[in-house]
């Protein structure tokens, strides 16, 4: 069992940040089952009316097409890591994850529960998320041969409740889809996505966009997969790539009998 991240460079036109996935994915190994987990806005990373324009509902639409398409072309688990999809009878959107299995079929979506309201010192300085995004209510896991897929997005990350909601409820993997900035990004990425594997014992696989984007926002990078014990098996500072790391089932297994951390939480 491989999973593996796609780290990309996305810009405001789906058709050019089309052709980075297709390029990525026409290098992927061949070994199966494969999960591939794409970045947060890996379709369109613009400004608000680019979001709204290129909002899809879900179960509609070219780029899910598109990525049901690849999902059975390359039979692999493709998690779409972010796209913006619409809300019937609102002037707002959600950000959401979607799963595709193999055959193309959808399996689930998320819709990422916490928006990123905050000021960073950076070249963009204020991010209102709020202000395009409606919240999501409700964690999600996705049933896949790699075990239970626990889905989330981004600022999600800095919520570590969400991520002990998806262990306690079963959740073997981790997936944490990013455009994390370059200055937030630089001092608590790692931090952040270590802890999220260490304390509920779970591998973890977070796909982050790597560089400086057409609206002159700047990403982090350091896509990585991540093993319970904590170890970064697989890394990528900056630029387009991908990062892939086998999954050891075993491994989940034996830190969780000999130390039962979920079992011995007390303030649940």
């Amino acid at each position: 069992m491989w999973l593996a991240a796609i780290q990309l460079v996305s810009g405001r036109n789906w058709q050019d940040n089309r052709e980075q996935i297709a390029a990525e994915l026409a290098l992927l190994p061949s070994e199966r089952p494969l999960l591939v987990l794409l970045p947060e806005n890996f379709a369109l990373f613009g400004e608000r009316q680019g979001y709204l324009d290129g909002a899809e509902s879900i179960g509609e639409g070219p780029i899910q097409q598109q990525l049901a398409e690849w999902a059975r072309d390359y039979g692999i688990w493709l998690v779409a890591g972010a796209m913006p999809t619409t809300i019937a009878g609102s002037d707002h959107i959600h950000t959401s994850t979607l799963v595709f299995d193999p055959s193309g079929e959808r399996k689930g979506h998320y819709h990422k529960i916490h928006l990123f309201d905050v000021d960073v010192a950076d070249n963009h300085g204020r991010y209102r998320e709020s202000e395009t995004f409606s919240p999501g209510e409700e964690p999600v896991l996705v049933d896949s041969p790699f075990g239970p897929l626990g889905l989330s997005i981004c600022y999600d990350l800095r919520f570590p409740e969400l991520y002990r909601r998806l262990a306690r409820a079963g959740a073997r993997v981790l997936l944490v889809p990013a455009a994390f900035t370059a200055v937030t990004g630089e001092a608590h990425w790692e931090p952040l996505l270590r802890a999220r594997a260490i304390e509920n014992q779970c591998y973890l696989v977070a796909a982050n966009q790597g560089g400086t984007h057409e609206t002159g926002r700047q990403t982090w990078g350091h896509s990585m997969v991540i093993d319970p014990w904590g170890r970064v098996l697989a890394s990528l500072d900056s630029g387009r790539g991908t990062v892939l790391a086998p999954l050891d089932p075993g491994l989940m297994d034996e830190l969780q009998r000999t130390m039962p951390v979920l079992g011995h939480a007390r303030l649940l």
